[in-house]
């Protein structure tokens, strides 16, 4: 036996000889190709031409061969399609009941499922469907359409459908392809007729996304829906009260049940605390949680948007077949592809209609002189004994009149005029064929105008669409900017942190012996800081149980760019012997990374060492070992002295002398500003990066005040955490002294009224109306202004004349109760209300921290420079000096900043410049400089 792999011979026993023998893995190569290419092109990407996948596009043909006005059973459907599409039925009828679902080109009547809830429609022998109007309208035309043979060569079926509509855009598509996938986001139904109409006139377009399953979405990051973009779509929840949230919208592609199911997986795993969930969603999503005791609502919020399905990311790639070939495209260049083909569309049809009534005047014109002139009676047409000697007849009569018609007299044309019956000859009506010629020659010229001006006309056509059938499409989802939601802020503490200071251990799993003490509780996600006796401090994650190093004085959670925690140290250098004390903040971090707080010598040691949430300095005494040199053997240290600089600072000298004993004599106050806040009106939220309206400096029990448009105010705290309605229409920092004006319509006496009040300090929380609970009071305008103006429009006397007057409201009515109704704005029937101007003291806001130690800027005040503050010339001298020393301090490198926290397994750590220093020295005399040449500014 032999065999020739290569060749194309194989040869048995020396007796049989096959040729032309394929290999195996070209004829696998092939047949993959043709698999690819067929799963692309016919299943799985719709086409640019009409936005419709094969069996979509069959199943809607299958519906306009059966229209006839009434509803058809689904399975009917299915069945005819089943002449075109050599698929199964269970394929054609997912399609169907996925088209009927999207509302837009099919009728549905009957149990077709509910795409929020994820219900799935009844059997199609029970369900029925139909054309909608819309569809009839934009989707056919047999004379613009080009047709092929079915699979099976019996019937004719559309390559594609002759849509006037950006179809595609409007419903959406996803599919999977071999080696390839398309996921085309849905769009507003409006909004896409919008942009077509600005494409005809020049603009392109800008399209965001609109789901039906309604929400927030955060498309900043869309990239026009093409490959590497992202939406971020997420659930509309508010809070009902304290203790329950609502949740009213679900984002697109969940359903009311997997939301649920997310949301207990995230219970289960103590991401989130629930007590109860309910699910009432009927036709709208109507989800119940109910929320565990002293559980944050606005928190829960947060948690449930960063560990459920409240929040999902879609990933768009428009993927669209054209020219029998896949192509990724973006959005707006699909929206511009599509309103073109309509428009040339519409050019067709215009075209195919100017020759039908062409061809009307044509046949109208005929006829007319065939009897006007009576060649029906003539002796040789009525001798002709064939249809050849009547055309010859015919040309030969018609022959004077052949400049009258557009085009050559055919025999077809002929045969049509000799086919009339003699009683319609003899009953012919000329003045009635001339006006039908003349309304005839009208619509040809309103046709050749639509033809002259094809823009303009294509701009009505989509207007048209859009008040025929817009009514009741809007925008479905809200367009928002999301912030970041930091899971480590929002986890559940639901896991106990152990430390065993001596061993040196610290973690969630650590046995219960006497060494191990309860440190307090944190998520599984968060990071520990531990500072040790040595000097030295280390951020890590939590853990069962890992060890940190021995002798541990201080155990937290670590909270990433923290620059209110300060910490207030005194340690004992190894080497010289002499203590240093100093206040630090710990900000930017390498994750499992030491650092060390002393000068770095062996034997350092950590003499005192305290964490204060808020900047607090407390005064410590410090008892030193007897001494021959020393008098006095003890001495106060008030840490509100001592500048907050970089950890990596060496500190002040607190003596040179062996220290005996340091103890806590008096507990500080904070040292820091108030937190400055600022409102983002575009995330809703608060922050402290001078986003937004700057609301104050806030501190302690200091609280914000919200009001909503319904008339009902709140006080709430400065948590960056809080969430805040999206009908609220004023919000400032709480001040129980602040006089503010309101006009209100009361709904009992239907009158505008206008009171003047401090808003009562109530508990945080606490939601209070502020105008009448009378059906029908609102609130028109409120102002925190000291002098505020409204416009008022008003009808004067019983002949109901127009008055426009302008009010300052503080003239009309003196400071009164919360709960007052106030005074009638006017004895007038007041139409309309208006505030026109507000005067007030401007308020200060702060500027923002320099980027840089160099944009720090250490000014002299001009005004503070009076006569007998001016130093003489040596003095001025030395303050520049001091002032050149301050600059110089200042510039001390460290690690603190605002850079988060990196693993030291991902990358190398790298110094960072000092944090930033904003302050402003009014005159020179102020720095001074002690024995230890040390600056007083810090």
């Amino acid at each position: 036996m032999s065999d020739e792999i290569n060749g194309n011979e194989i040869s048995a026993n020396g007796d049989e000889k096959l040729q032309n023998v394929i290999s195996l893995d070209g004829l696998y190569e092939n047949w993959f190709l043709d698999y690819a290419s067929y799963v692309i092109l016919d299943r799985a990407v719709p086409h640019i031409n009409d936005g419709l996948k094969p069996v979509q596009r069959r199943i809607l043909h299958s519906l306009k061969e059966m229209d006839d006005g009434r509803f058809n059973k689904a399975a009917n459907v299915i069945g005819h399609t089943m002449k075109y599409h050599p698929h199964g039925d269970a394929s054609i009828g997912d399609a169907m009941v996925q088209i009927g679902q999207k509302n837009l080109l099919i009728d549905t009547q009957g149990n077709w499922g509910h795409p929020i809830t994820g219900d799935s429609a009844a059997a199609p022998r029970y369900i029925e469907a139909r054309l909608s109007k819309f569809a009839n309208e934009v989707l056919f035309n047999p004379d613009t359409t080009d047709w092929q043979a079915s699979y099976d060569g019996r019937n004719k079926e559309p390559i594609t459908l002759p849509v006037k509509f950006p179809l595609l855009l409007a419903q959406g598509a996803e599919g999977i392809a071999v080696g390839l996938a398309t996921k085309i986001l849905p769009h507003n139904f409006i909004e896409l007729l919008d942009a077509s109409i600005e494409v005809l006139r020049g603009v392109r377009p800008n399209l965001m996304p609109d789901f039906y399953t309604g929400g927030l979405a955060d498309c900043s990051a869309y990239n026009e829906g093409q490959r590497g973009g992202k939406v971020r779509v997420r659930a509309r929840i508010s809070e009902r009260d304290k203790k329950t949230l609502v949740i009213t919208e679900i984002p697109f592609s969940t359903t009311s049940g997997s939301l649920i199911d997310s949301i207990i997986a995230a219970n289960d795993k103590g991401k989130i605390k629930i007590k109860k969930i309910e699910d009432n969603t009927t036709w709208d999503p109507e989800i119940i949680i109910h929320l565990a005791p002293g559980i944050s609502p606005d928190v829960t919020i947060d948690a449930l948007y960063a560990f459920t399905d409240c929040e999902v990311s879609i990933s768009p790639n428009t993927c669209v077949i054209q020219d029998d070939k896949p192509r990724f495209m973006s959005v707006n260049d699909m929206l511009t592809e599509s309103t073109h083909t309509t428009k040339d569309l519409l050019k067709q049809e215009l075209e195919i209609k100017l020759k039908e009534l062409m061809e009307k005047i044509f046949f109208s014109s005929l006829l007319k002189i065939f009897i006007q002139e009576g060649m029906y009676k003539h002796p040789d047409y009525e001798s002709s004994t064939n249809f050849e000697e009547v055309v010859s007849v015919l040309n030969r009569l018609f022959e004077p009149f052949f400049p009258q018609f557009y085009r050559e007299i055919l025999p077809e044309d002929y045969k049509k005029l000799i086919d009339k019956p003699m009683s319609s000859i003899t009953r012919f009506d000329v003045k009635k064929t001339d006006e039908q010629i003349k309304n005839l020659q009208d619509e040809i010229k309103e046709v050749k105008h639509h033809l002259k001006h094809l823009t303009e006309f294509a701009i009505a056509w989509f207007e048209k669409l859009k008040d025929k059938y817009g009514n009741d499409r809007g925008r479905k989802t809200e367009l928002r900017t999301f912030d970041k939601v930091e899971a480590a802020q929002v986890a559940l503490a639901n896991v106990k942190l152990y430390v065993n200071r001596e061993d040196g251990f610290i973690g969630s799993g650590l046995k219960k012996d006497d060494n191990v003490e309860l440190v307090g509780e944190c998520s599984d996600i968060d990071d520990i800081i531990v500072f040790r006796a040595d000097g030295k401090f280390v951020v890590t994650k939590v853990q069962d149980k890992v060890f940190v190093g021995k002798e541990i004085i201080h155990v937290a959670v670590f909270k990433k760019n923290d620059e209110r925690t300060v910490y207030n140290m005194i340690y004992k250098d190894g080497q010289s012997g002499v203590s240093y004390i100093k206040r630090f903040s710990v900000t930017g971090i390498t994750r499992d990374k030491e650092y060390d707080l002393t000068k770095g010598t062996k034997g350092s040691k950590v003499l005192y060492f305290s964490a204060n949430p808020n900047g607090e300095a407390e005064i410590i005494n410090i008892q030193l070992k007897p001494h021959s040199k020393l008098k006095k053997l003890q001495f106060d240290e008030n840490f509100a002295e001592i500048a907050i600089k970089g950890r990596g600072s060496m500190g002040n000298i607190v003596t040179k002398y062996p220290v005996k004993k340091i103890i806590l004599k008096s507990k500080g106050v904070s040292t820091l500003a108030g937190r400055k806040i600022w409102y983002d009106d575009i995330l809703k939220r608060l922050n402290a990066d001078s986003r937004g309206k700057y609301l104050g400096e806030f501190d302690g029990d200091d609280r914000i005040l919200t009001v909503l448009a319904n008339g009902v105010y709140e006080l709430t705290s400065f948590d960056l955490n809080n969430h805040f309605d999206d009908k609220m229409i004023l919000i400032e920092k709480y001040d129980p002294e602040k006089v503010y004006s309101v006009v209100h319509f009361e709904g009992k006496s239907k009158n505008y009224m206008i009171k003047r009040f401090v808003f009562d300090n109530t508990a945080i929380g606490k939601q209070t109306s502020i105008i009448s609970e009378e059906s029908g009071s609102k609130l028109v305008l409120i102002s925190g202004s000291a002098q505020p103006v409204v416009k008022v429009e008003q009808l004067k006397g019983k002949a109901a004349v127009p008055e426009t007057v302008e009010l300052n409201l503080t003239d009309l009515i003196d400071v009164k109760g919360m709960k007052a109704m106030g005074n009638r704005l006017s004895a007038h029937v007041v139409q309309s209300v208006e505030l026109i101007a507000e005067h007030d003291d401007a308020e200060d806001v702060p500027d923002p921290a320099p980027d840089s130690v160099e944009d720090t800027e250490i000014t002299i005040t001009p005004e503070d420079k009076t006569a007998k503050d001016v130093p003489p010339a040596g003095e001025e001298v030395a303050g520049a000096v001091a002032v050149q020393k301050a600059k110089e301090e200042v510039k001390e490198q460290s690690e603190d900043a605002k850079g988060g926290i990196k693993d030291s397994n991902k990358e190398p750590s790298a110094e960072k410049p000092a944090k930033k220093v904003d302050f402003e020295i009014t005159n020179p005399d102020d720095i001074k400089i002690d024995d230890k040449g040390q600056s007083s500014l810090f």
